[in-house]
């Protein structure tokens, strides 16, 4: 199987992975890419996320796949989508792939989100996505905006229901994410998913509380697991952290990560019991999604 989604400019393979060939990142890529080993947010205590308690949809039988052609400031942002097929409106997911790697590439989890009855879509970046003519690590700086937009142009395509949005990403699409949340936080957020990922440009994260959930490998070397530990707990809102015992950068594929990952957005989206729960020697769970949440009064 084709490795996917490695979080590095310039590489050179190496057994399960890629490394940069020292001297040929910019300065700029070292920037952008520089939480990937340590990250340097501080820990942060949690305000509590309150979902909007809601009827959560069942799951649907079939899936519509839809391509949209958005764009912003000249960037080609080529959309596919994943649609449950019944009466809406219906919560979004906005997934952000990795370096070179495409929407495909995560195929299996994003139709498992569809058919719990969320749209996802997933834009390909113009100068991250495989088989660009002009890759530059750099651009991950541009994608939380071109996320932002790809929301913003999926409210009016399809029947959402606007007050349940969230984003999520894998590797280079974590750091996406965490843009989403921080230096270009879009208040529309109620929940964000970083799998394989860190923070973006060493930014805290701002605005008001949304759910997060981080996936990792304890063997990533991509991205390492103690740089995602330290995103998790800067974390300043409900927060959650999967940690897949054996596991390196590719781990979307798992069983786990869509059980855990679709529980998740469920209570994001509509409330209720989250639902997550480690698999024993798989993967374990830190779960602090309810635990700081004040008794109703």
């Amino acid at each position: 199987m084709r490795r996917r989604t490695l979080l590095l400019s310039v590489s050179a393979a190496v057994a399960g992975g890629l490394a940069v060939r020292t001297g040929q990142a910019s300065a700029s890529e070292r920037t952008v890419l520089s939480s990937t080993k340590n990250s340097t947010l501080e820990a942060r205590a949690v305000t509590p996320y309150r979902p909007i308690e809601g009827r959560a949809p069942g799951g649907v039988r079939s899936v519509a796949r839809r391509d949209y052609s958005f764009a912003r400031d000249g960037r080609a942002l080529r959309t596919q989508v994943w649609a449950p097929v019944g009466p809406g409106p219906h919560p979004l997911v906005l997934f952000s792939h990795g370096l070179h790697s495409q929407p495909d590439d995560s195929a299996s989890l994003l139709i498992r989100w569809a058919l719990a009855g969320f749209v996802v879509a997933a834009p390909r970046y113009p100068h991250t996505a495989l088989g660009t003519s002009k890759f530059t690590a750099y651009d991950l700086v541009n994608q939380p905006s071109d996320a932002s937009e790809v929301i913003s142009r999926m409210l009016e395509k399809e029947n959402i229901d606007t007050s349940r949005v969230a984003a999520a990403g894998h590797s280079g699409g974590g750091i996406t994410t965490a843009g989403l949340l921080s230096k270009h936080r879009d208040d529309r957020l109620k929940a964000g998913i970083l799998i394989a990922g860190t923070d973006f440009l060493g930014t805290p994260f701002s605005g008001p509380p949304a759910a997060v959930l981080l996936v990792h490998g304890r063997e990533d070397t991509s991205v390492t697991y103690d740089a995602a530990r330290t995103v998790y707990e800067a974390v300043p809102w409900s927060r959650a952290m999967l940690s897949i015992t054996e596991g390196g950068h590719q781990v979307s594929d798992l069983p786990v990560v869509a059980d855990t990952t679709t529980a998740f957005l469920r209570w994001s989206f509509y409330g209720g019991e989250p639902g997550l729960a480690g698999r024993g020697g798989v993967a374990t769970l830190d779960n602090e999604l309810t635990a700081a949440v004040a008794p109703a009064r």
